[in-house]
């Protein structure tokens, strides 16, 4: 079985193979300044308790997060866009 560190090189590796340099560039320009700016240091970290939030989910139903935590542990993601 592989272990995580693979399965992240193999994605990163797949990433390199079908996103055009560009705009890799343009992605990694866009952290390094989100980073300089210092808001990346601001941000919710793992293990950090949530803010009480509310989103519209993927059928744009409001998603208010303490309901959502009732049956269990939640995982949040969030969609980037295209670059």
């Amino acid at each position: 079985m592989a272990t995580l560190e693979d399965r992240l090189s193999a994605i990163r590796q797949s990433a390199k193979d079908r996103i055009p340099e560009e705009s890799r560039e343009r992605m990694h320009r866009a952290t390094a300044e989100l980073e300089a700016s210092g808001a990346a240091a601001l941000a919710v970290g793992e293990g950090d308790p949530a803010p009480r939030f509310e989103l519209s989910d993927s059928q744009s139903v409001s998603v208010e997060l303490l309901a959502a935590l009732k049956p269990g542990p939640l995982v949040v993601t969030f969609f980037r866009g295209h670059w």
